[in-house]
């Protein structure tokens, strides 16, 4: 790699790092006066900021990628001009000017980046936590694939050879722009898009949990490592008659938690708003307290594995109970419990108590 490509590819990598230490932290964002809207904020301004980035990042990365991998080549291009820079008989012999081409497209890049930054900070905090987050993170991802890119071009020994991996970090630019053109315009949709993500992860542990019970095993258990450890019949992996009694509150409290997210969702997506202040942050609440639903279920599930500590499940049993009691009081005092929605709270308040219930009568004498 000659010594001008590889400056025009550190000072890319030097920029991406200095664009993700300068992105706004949690409590950052830029404050406006005003109600919920955010005052003056110009809401179309900011997504326009960011889509043209999209683009030019994308074509950038392209560009850079394309570059730094074909053969040298003059640059600029010369419409109507052969390699040389002569007619269209001439000589196929070119100068070899790629460190200026990759220089003039690291700025392209350095440029896109630093608009979507730009466009990051210009989201006042009036317009929410949750899609102030959502923006910061896709803009992170923009930068960071970027810089991959420039550290993949600049390990290889040349940049023909960086192939593979130059084509993966290209990729990512590609796949954070993506991420980027399609997040949420509002803190109503950034909100559902938190508490759809939580249900998802929750989900995948009902499913865990009931291929488990269907099996008899394990729900964290490899059938291929037993099988090369020679571990097949341990009667640790196995539960106990007394241990499977737990399993069924627990699979309730787990459902439970399903269940609220769920309905969760379906109310923010139905009823949430963001035309006040209060509104606004009401929904960030609730994406909060979602957001610790998932973690939750892990670590009960996690505990229900053979062979089971009867304290630890009832102590994370209890902490999934007390999480999804808070998600339900935060809903029950927001806009978004009409009476329509009210009933499932109860009920799903109800449930929880039944389950948890349960759980300490089958752990009693663990304490």
């Amino acid at each position: 790699m000659e010594a001008g490509e590889a400056a025009a590819l550190r000072e890319l990598r030097a920029a991406m790092r200095e664009a993700l230490a300068g992105l706004p932290g949690g409590g950052e964002a830029r404050r406006e006066g005003g109600g919920g809207g955010g005052g003056g904020f110009e809401r179309a301004g900011v997504w326009d900021a960011l889509a043209a980035a999209c683009q030019a990042a994308s074509r950038a990365a392209t560009q850079l990628s394309l570059a730094a991998s074909g053969p040298a080549r003059a640059w600029p291009p010369q419409e109507g001009r052969g390699a040389s820079g002569a007619g269209p008989g001439a000589s196929p012999r070119r100068a070899l000017l790629r460190p200026q081409e990759l220089q003039w497209l690291s700025g392209e890049a350095q440029r896109s980046v630093r608009a979507a930054g730009a466009a990051c900070r210009g989201l006042p905090a009036e317009q929410g936590r949750t899609l102030g987050a959502a923006v910061r993170r896709a803009v992170a991802g923009l930068a960071e694939g970027m810089l991959r890119l420039s550290e993949a071009l600049l390990r290889a020994p040349a940049p023909e050879s960086s192939g593979p991996e130059r084509l993966v970090s290209t990729g990512a630019v590609w796949e954070a722009c993506e991420r980027l053109a399609g997040l949420p315009r509002d803190n109503q949709a950034a909100v559902a898009a938190a508490v759809a993500s939580a249900l998802a992860v929750v989900k995948d542990a009902v499913e865990e949990m009931e291929q488990a019970l269907a099996e008899g095993g394990d729900p964290g258990r490899d059938p291929l490592e037993d099988e090369e450890m020679g571990s097949g019949g341990d009667r640790d992996v196995c539960w106990t008659e007394a241990e499977r009694q737990l399993l069924g509150p627990c699979m309730g409290l787990v459902k439970a938690a399903k269940a609220c997210l769920k309905k969760l969702l379906g109310a923010v997506k139905a009823q949430g708003r963001v035309d006040t202040a209060e509104q606004v942050a009401q929904l960030d609440d609730l994406a909060e307290a979602a957001g610790d639903v998932s973690p939750s279920v892990d670590e009960l599930v996690l505990s229900t594995y053979p062979p089971v500590n009867q304290l630890t499940l009832r102590l994370n049993a209890g902490k999934l109970a007390s999480v999804l009691k808070k998600v339900l009081e935060i809903v029950r005092a927001s806009h978004v419990c009409v009476p329509s929605e009210e009933s499932w709270v109860q009920f799903l308040a109800g449930a929880i108590d039944h389950n948890m219930d349960k759980i300490k009568d089958f752990t009693q004498g663990a304490l």
